[in-house]
């Protein structure tokens, strides 16, 4: 077997697929990538049986073949070699992959691809187009509030549903909510009326394929297990979903509100990021306290010292202090675009709600911390 490809472009898809290959070893093939070599094209191939990621990448072949090879002995390979041609070959017989470049020569041991898992990348029968700019926003205003927990894994990740003829993204982790809802036109998603749960790790490799196609269409379909992602058939994903019930996260939403608060976004997202200097680092715990129109930040660590700092807001309630992990709020406040936004509350105790104008298919919720 012989083939040819540029370093650039076959170095780039070793390295998205690296971050898919199995690091818990549980069997040593999946520690391997697949390469299927054919008329004018490689597929470098990884899984760890929960997510399995599929690259093409143009080639000159000579004779066609697959094999499997450690994958991060490759990709290192790869790494170190200058830009140009990289020639690969496997003699008649022989369990050796050669690889040369210039005057430099690699020798790497390979497998029989027999043991490495038959992957799937498609469901034709339920099928919807995404944009990739689509894709990167759902994900950039939800993935934040993924929560981290493992005892929780219903909660690990990005719960999509079909709402009111839109796609409604949902992430939480029992103190913080994020939900965004996206019209996808025309799209029929009835597939998703029930609600899937992407989890972290696949949210995060869709995340990569839509980063590499900015402004295309991606490709999903989703079967009773998987979701799948394809990109200019050329990249593709597949994601094992999360096999548990959603809480029901509308309970979580205020139905209405006494209170409103508006304020910059800007302006208060580094008040609070400068005033969390000087919270305790296990809590990230602040305290903002409305009183007319001013709002004051404030934080106490006991073996450091305090801070404060006092903005100006359109604010006519009553006379309020709320605690808050500074964390959570800041990470809340970047998924907003610059601009006024506004905190919705009731008390002390309830879910403060953060919405702005600007981007009105969008909301965060944080839970207020005793302090």
């Amino acid at each position: 077997m012989r083939f040819k490809v540029q370093t650039e472009p076959f170095r780039d898809a070793l390295n998205k697929i690296l971050s898919v290959v199995d690091k818990r070893n549980s069997r040593p093939i999946l520690t391997y990538t697949q390469i299927d070599v054919s008329e004018g094209k490689v597929e470098i191939s990884a899984t760890d049986l929960e997510v399995s990621s599929r690259i093409k990448v143009a080639a000159d072949v000579e004779t066609a073949g697959t094999f499997c090879v450690n994958a991060k002995n490759i990709s290192d390979i790869l790494k170190g070699l200058p830009e140009g041609t990289v020639n690969f070959e496997i003699a008649e017989g022989e369990n050796t992959l050669k690889i040369s470049c210039l005057d430099i020569h690699y020798t790497l041991l390979i497998y029989k691809s027999d043991d490495f898992p038959h992957l799937i990348f498609d469901n034709k029968e339920n099928s919807f187009a995404l944009d990739s700019v689509q894709l990167l926003e759902i994900i950039g205003k939800t993935s934040h509030a993924i929560s981290t927990d493992e005892t929780r894994l219903y909660l690990n990740g990005i719960y999509l549903q079909e709402f009111d003829s839109k796609l409604r993204a949902v992430a939480t982790d029992g103190h913080r909510l994020s939900m965004l809802d996206t019209d996808l036109g025309e799209n029929n998603i009835e597939t998703l009326m029930n609600g899937i749960i992407i989890p972290k790790k696949g949210v995060f490799e869709i995340k990569k394929v839509a980063e590499s196609f900015p402004d295309k269409k991606l490709n999903i379909s989703v079967d009773d297990s998987f979701i799948y992602i394809s990109a200019d058939d050329s990249y593709y994903l597949s994601i094992r979903l999360i096999a548990r019930e959603y809480p029901k996260y509308q309970a979580v939403i205020p139905s209405k509100t006494s209170f409103v608060m508006k304020t910059d976004k800007t302006i208060f997202h580094d008040a609070i990021r400068r005033i969390k200097i000087m919270s305790n680092e296990k809590s990230n715990g602040v305290k903002v306290s409305l009183k007319g129109n001013e709002m004051t930040v404030m934080a106490n660590h006991p073996s450091l010292g305090d801070a404060r700092e006092t903005l100006s807001v359109d604010y006519n309630g009553k006379e309020i202090e709320i605690g808050f992990n500074a964390k959570y709020l800041i990470d809340t406040l970047a998924a907003f675009d610059d601009g006024d936004i506004t905190l919705e509350l009731n008390n002390e105790l309830s879910p403060v709600v953060i919405k702005s104008q600007n981007l009105p298919n969008y909301l965060g919720i944080i839970m207020p911390l005793k302090l």
